[in-house]
């Protein structure tokens, strides 16, 4: 991409490693992500990206080593500096993690209400706006139980969206969908990371997704407890010299 030849990485994760107590999942972690880019983490059921991905948007303290947003040390970051950081970007968890006792604009306005100090006019306003840059414009006043799944999903990017963060983080966006709803949303990522030039950091298992939305990623390895390849999946599915990576991206049944 353009912008990562530019140089200009939104996330350094540095000789990261992770684990829990005295048992260590992955270590030695090194790897950017770069502004504007759609960076996606791979690999086998159990290897660690869903716990990966907890650690960057600091969740999880790690064993060692450091996560930098923007050049900030969200290790290293003090509470109210870790709060100015997890403004930075906005998360998709795979459920949604819609509140069911709220209408689609209460849950997008919730983030808006706790972290800003705009009116409630104001808060509806931008509510409604960034539903409807979900495709959901008139589905505000809707309950989450009354959505497909999609719809669900999209609404949770809604949310996540609702502070105008710069990164946005994906665990597992496609679960739970039927392929159309999957490519749908696929679409919509492509979208917003067009439009508004947001930096995206996807884990899926998902090989259509990957080769539709991915600019680069990484590919982790349980037994190696690291990463075992990195860049762009379509190359790597053909040109990797790890012939385990060249199975695994050729595999269009592979669950993880």
């Amino acid at each position: 991409m353009d912008s990562r030849e530019q140089g200009k990485a939104m996330i350094e994760v540095r000789s990261l490693d992770i684990g829990y107590g005295d048992l260590v999942v992955l270590e030695d972690l090194t790897f950017d992500v770069y502004k504007g880019e759609i960076f996606v983490i791979l690999g086998g059921s159990g290897c660690g990206k869903s716990t990966l991905l907890k650690h960057m948007i600091g969740l999880y303290e790690p064993l060692s080593g450091d996560i930098l947003i923007k050049g900030r040390s969200m290790v290293n970051a003090d509470d109210d500096e870790k709060e100015d950081l997890t403004r930075l970007f906005g998360v998709l968890y795979q459920s949604g993690a819609l509140f069911s006792s709220l209408t689609l604009e209460e849950n997008v306005a919730l983030p808006l209400r706790e972290f800003t100090e705009l009116s409630e006019d104001m808060i509806s306003s931008v509510a409604k706006h960034k539903l409807s840059l979900v495709g959901l414009e008139g589905f505000e006043q809707f309950m989450p139980s009354e959505l497909s799944g999609g719809m669900k999903k999209r609404a949770g990017l809604a949310r996540a969206m609702a502070l105008d963060p710069e990164i946005l983080f994906f665990d597992e966006p496609s679960a739970g969908l039927d392929p159309i709803s999957s490519a749908d949303l696929d679409n919509l990522i492509l979208e917003l990371r067009n439009t508004l030039g947001c930096t995206m950091v996807i884990v899926t298992h998902e090989l259509d997704s990957i080769y539709s939305v991915a600019d680069r990623g990484i590919i982790l390895d349980k037994e190696k407890k690291g990463i075992i390849e990195e860049g762009d999946p379509r190359k790597l599915r053909e040109n990797s010299s790890n012939g385990w990576v060249r199975q695994f991206l050729n595999r269009s049944n592979m669950r993880g």
